[in-house]
Order: structure tokens, then C-alpha cells, then sequence
């Protein structure tokens, strides 16, 4: 069994998520906008394994260095994405004017790699188009979906690393999913893939 916790953090306006293996009790923080006393808080009490991160744009990494320094968590993402750990200009973070404090990534993982948490499988789904290294992370029922899919909307391709065609072919990839999946996504409400397959524009169904 598994818990999820939902916190929005910082100026866009974030999704994280602490995921928890309820038998043994560690837990994932899904994305981590910054570290704040709002993000301590969120994460107080959890044995925090790992950082799982989406991609590597400067909203969903904020926080990545202390909160890693503070907890020991190991840091996880994408081989396309990773150097955006220690980017200002791959992060976005220097064409916004926010200061970035660099990290380093624990694990690179790539598409069907499988991440576990106590006694609970995170499958990793390669899903390039808002960033190369864009990942969603599937976890049972569930689905966290990063700036990949949203509610009837998905992530912009217009940054650098962007590429609609790749978005496309990454939502037809989620859409051919048979599971009606839970779907937490980085920014805006949750959703279900069949809600997604039934009414987003941009999925072809």
C-alpha cells in the first residue's frame, strides 16, 4: 500500500508530492520546487529515500541541494536532464532571474527503469517533448506525469529542449496505457487517463 501527500509550492505554483510505502514507511518526494519552511514541514517525519525529479526546469529542482543535504535522499533523473542539475541556463533558471543552487544526481534512469521503495516498484516511462528528458514515474494505480500531462492540456515545447512532435508521440504513449490511472501532474488538479483519453485536445483518441 501506498500514501500519497499533495503540497503546491513557489511562484508556478507546484505539485510535489511525498509518495510513502506504507509497510516500511520510506518515502519519495516527487519533484521539490524549493527548500522552504513550507517544504520542511511538508516532509517532516518521512524517511526520505529518494528525490524523484520530472525533468530538470528550475521550478522542480529548487530545493533539490538542501533537501538532499538535509535528509540524505538520493537524487534521481533523467540522463538528458542531469546536467541541468548544475545549469542555470539548462535549468531556465538564468533567463528568469532566480539563483540556482547546484546538486549532483544519485541514480540516472532511463525508459522501463524501476525504482524501489521499500516494498513498492516506481517504474520510470520515458516521455520527451517538454524537455528531452521529461519522465513520468508509475507507481500501481497511479501516475505523476511531471509538465508532460495535464488536465485536457499538456506541457509547452517552446523552451529549449522542447519538441511538439516528441510531446505527441510521449501523450499517444501515456494514452496507450490500459489502466485508468490516477494522474498527479507538476502544475493544476489531478486527473484520470480516461478522462485525458475522452476529452484532451491534445491526445489523439
Amino acid at each position: 500500500m501506498i500514501s500519497i501527500k499533495t503540497a503546491v509550492f513557489g511562484a508556478l505554483e507546484n505539485n510535489c508530492y511525498l509518495l510513502t510505502d506504507e509497510n516500511s514507511g520510506k518515502s519519495a518526494l516527487i519533484d521539490c520546487t524549493e527548500s522552504s519552511a513550507k517544504m520542511h514541514e511538508f516532509i517532516k517525519g518521512a524517511k526520505l529515500e529518494y528525490i524523484l525529479l520530472t525533468h530538470g526546469h528550475y521550478d522542480h529542482i529548487g530545493g533539490v541541494a538542501d533537501i538532499k543535504e538535509l535528509t540524505g535522499a538520493k537524487v534521481v533523473i533523467s540522463k538528458e536532464d542531469e546536467h541541468m542539475l548544475s545549469s542555470s541556463r539548462g535549468s531556465l533558471a538564468a533567463f528568469c532571474g532566480v539563483s540556482q543552487k547546484n546538486s549532483a544526481a544519485d541514480i540516472v534512469v532511463s525508459d522501463k527503469d524501476i525504482i524501489t521503495l521499500g516494498e513498492t516498484e516506481i517504474k520510470v516511462m520515458s516521455t520527451p517533448g517538454h524537455t528531452k528528458g521529461s519522465v513520468c514515474y508509475i507507481c500501481g494505480d497511479v501516475m505523476f506525469s511531471g509538465d508532460t500531462l495535464f488536465f485536457c492540456s499538456c506541457g509547452r515545447t517552446d523552451f529549449p529542449g522542447g519538441d511538439s512532435r516528441e510531446m505527441m508521440q510521449s501523450l499517444n504513449k501515456i494514452a496507450d496505457i490500459k489502466e485508468n490511472l490516477t494522474v498527479y501532474p507538476g502544475h493544476d488538479r489531478q486527473t484520470t487517463l480516461d478522462f485525458e483519453r475522452a476529452n484532451n485536445p491534445y491526445i489523439n483518441r
